[in-house]
């Protein structure tokens, strides 16, 4: 058998057709490679083999030894069961408890004068010596030499606990593991001979072997350096080659040019940019003037002025005869940008027409919604060079749309973007055009290098002078309502003072609303998992909007907005709040990203405890705005001590973006993270942590950056290429084809 084959070798062929099944339908396990990359998640101690008139305390122990007696008693009026077993070896006796649904299994096996081995932690229940719920095997051999063998397997090892089902628990995972071992012999080592030699690594497969079959902890220590690194390196490389085949690419330089649109608009900006805005501006101009394309991801603290930073870059690319388009995730986004981008500008948006500046250029926006004559306009205004800007949806997407020559693509909110859709955009320009990814949400390093790491990145971390700070409180609506009255007060307090406010629900609360809820059964799209049991649906917009009209805030103009109002409506809404014709807006999260209202000083958050860490962080961006402080209230539910409340007060505690994304990644573990997205980064990850591994995949990063420098095609490592292969297959290629 060739050294590849055994690795693709089916699990049918040596488990048998029922386990494979099993392996394949809830473990997605389907090869001898794959079961070979099923890891244990952790490793129980089975302590050496001991007599039981020595046990030492909270000691794991193994012992062998005979069943005596067992008996179930029942406690707790008849609600509970426990199953008592004596044991005896000759030199003492000892108790085994079992709890529970965990009383059945034994209580068929543990029969009086059954031999077994048992293994445990050693305890002491009322002056009696005890293992709670050991792990056991029964000893029927009638072969003393087997016994014997079964007794030196099973005792003093550490016993490896895999990821089960309920289909399949690990000790027999643990059985088919035995049966494939031998083929990790055949594994085809990814990683050069220099760097595994250079970094001090253990083979592929001894580290398989170590960390299946570990004789000691440092065996397991061993595999999973070696493993990670692999899972690191691989990745690495994958994104590596991509950037690198992205720098080959060729594009039109967009150079600086002196005395154009650009130094108009920055002479009429009214406040000077920050050190930061300053900092990533040039790292952008840097990257225009070359002839291959900039893919970068611009960062940022919600309101650190990243659409400044963008809308510079997008009219140096027009000084330089070229078109940008903005691509938004929501009508509502793309609908603000051009409003307040054609404000930022004034005259300058208003080329060739009457009043306009003779430096000027159009900026056109373009959606799905829009009638068809405006929208025919924008079209031509784009196939003629008229419009320098654009601003639009993935509308802009679509077949018809024709540029004259686009030259920068900007695209809002990258997580919502798939790369695909990206090349769909730039397969407009006559070549590639340049692109600048902006995300609102602060990543933590180890992240943007493992999700975004075909884009070299740049991070606004500074607020722009005059941003007021925000105070952030937990609103215990169960446990103190008088609270939430206040909440309201404060509220009508800010809007007697000439502010506005949110208030900020997770449902809409119409009819489609409401199927779908009944359909569904539980809380809203997004409730966090301990939410699962709420008997209540979450709150939504159209009732409180109604509780409050009539309620705490009578009196008050208060308007609504959601996500399935007309597109046309949500504008007119938009248009009426930001001119201050409404006090309150109650709304989704249609809000979240890039709404812009200075005179907006307070949020309120309703069951804030549906919202992820960084959603809620992104709400309470948008208060704050303007010279006034911001207030952002958390109204919750949830208990004192639930994981939910914990990460409220986390979200009320600091201001600082990456911190709460950090908290955020260690509170949903980074398979949320990189999302469904990013799957196969998923599939692919089995030992190395996002959160923890920090040095590795930046070490990792680095030696791939060399690796693809030095051989780009990987002509001269036919291993690294194999285990590209298999990381990139059709469905683990997504990972790097979605946003």
């Amino acid at each position: 058998m060739d050294r590849v084959s055994s690795f693709d070798e089916p699990l049918k062929k040596l488990l048998g057709g029922a386990t494979a099944k099993v392996m394949a339908e809830h473990l997605d396990l389907h090869t001898v490679g794959d079961l070979l990359h099923h890891y244990p998640r952790r490793y129980e101690e089975r302590g050496q083999l001991t007599a039981l008139s020595d046990l030492p305390r909270d000691e794991h122990v193994t012992v062998v030894a005979q069943v005596a007696d067992a008996r179930i008693m029942v406690f707790n009026n008849g609600r509970g069961k426990r199953l008592e077993v004596t044991l005896t070896d000759g030199s003492g006796r000892l108790q085994l408890v079992f709890f529970g649904h965990g009383v059945h299994k034994p209580h068929k096996e543990l029969l009086p004068g059954r031999r077994a081995m048992f293994a445990g932690k050693v305890s002491v229940f009322n002056r009696k010596t005890q293992l709670a719920h050991p792990t056991y095997q029964l000893l029927d051999a009638t072969d003393a030499d087997e016994a014997t063998e079964a007794v030196d397997a099973f005792a003093g090892k550490l016993l490896p606990i895999y990821p089960a089902c309920k289909q399949l628990d690990s000790w027999r995972i643990a059985k088919a593991v035995d049966a494939v071992l031998p083929s990790a012999q055949d594994a085809v080592d990814p990683l050069p001979p220099t760097l595994r030699e250079g970094r001090g690594f253990a083979a592929l497969p001894e580290a398989l072997l170590k960390i299946h079959r570990p004789q000691t902890r440092a065996d397991v220590a061993d595999a999973k350096d070696r493993l990670k690194w692999d899972e690191a390196f691989i990745l690495q490389v994958a994104l590596a080659r991509r950037r690198y085949a992205d720098t080959q690419l060729p594009a039109v330089a967009r150079r600086s040019v002196p005395d154009g649109l650009l130094d108009a608009f920055d002479a009429k900006l009214p406040f000077t940019l920050t050190e930061g805005q300053e900092k990533v501006s040039r790292e952008i101009f840097d990257d225009l003037a070359t002839e291959h394309p900039m893919h970068r991801l611009l960062q940022g603290e919600v309101g650190s002025g990243k659409t400044m930073v963008a809308l510079r870059a997008m009219l140096g690319v027009v000084d330089a005869g070229g078109q940008a388009a903005m691509l938004a995730p929501t009508e509502v986004l793309a609908q603000q940008h051009h409003r307040s981008i054609t404000e930022m500008m004034g005259e300058l948006a208003e080329g060739g027409m009457l009043g306009g500046s003779a430096l000027g250029t159009k900026v056109v926006l373009l959606t799905g919604s829009m009638g068809v004559p405006a929208r025919r306009q924008a079209l031509l205004d784009l196939v003629t060079g008229e419009a320098g800007i654009v601003i639009g949806t993935h509308a802009l997407i679509e077949d018809k749309v024709q540029f004259h020559d686009l030259g920068l693509v900007v695209v809002d909110e990258q997580h919502r973007f798939g790369v695909e859709q990206r090349d769909a955009l730039r397969s407009k320009g006559k070549q590639p055009p340049h692109l600048l990814v902006m995300t609102a949400t602060p990543i933590p390093r180890t992240v943007a290098m493992t999700v975004f790491g075909d884009l070299e990145t740049s991070v606004l971390d500074q607020l722009p002078a005059g941003r007021s700070p925000i105070a952030s409180h937990v609103v215990p609506a169960k446990d103190k309502p008088h609270f939430l009255s206040r909440a309201w007060e404060r509220v009508r307090e800010e809007v007697e003072n000439g502010h506005q406010a949110y208030v900020v629900c997770p449902r809409i609360g119409d009819d489609a609303d409401e199927a779908a809820e009944k359909k569904k059964g539980k809380g809203a799209k997004g409730a966090a998992p301990e939410d699962d049991g709420e008997k209540r649906p979450p709150l939504a917009v159209l009732e409180i909007a109604e509780e409050l009209r009539k309620g705490a805030l009578a009196g008050l103009r208060i308007e609504v907005l959601h996500g399935r109002m007309h597109p046309d409506d949500k504008d007119a809404v938009m248009r009426r709040f930001a001119a201050g014709q409404a006090d309150v807006l109650v709304a989704t999260t249609v809000i979240e990203v890039g709404v812009n209202v200075p005179n907006a000083t307070a949020m309120v958050i309703m069951d804030a405890d549906r919202f992820g860490v960084s959603q809620l962080h992104q709400l309470r961006g948008r208060v704050g705005r303007g010279s006034a402080p911001g207030l952002c209230l958390l109204v919750s539910e949830a208990h004192e001590a639930s994981p939910a409340r914990a990460r409220l007060s986390a979200v009320a505690a600091t201001l600082d973006g990456f911190e709460l994304s950090r908290i955020d990644l260690e509170q949903r573990r980074e398979g949320d993270v990189l999302g469904q997205a990013q799957s196969g980064v998923r599939s692919s990850l089995r030992v190395l942590s996002v959160i923890d591994d920090e040095e590795v995949i930046a070490a990792a990063r680095e030696e791939a950056v060399a690796v693809v420098a030095a051989d780009p095609a990987l002509e001269h490592l036919p291993e690294l290429r194999t285990a590209l292969d298999a990381l990139l297959d059709k469905e683990r290629e997504e990972y790097l084809d979605k946003g």
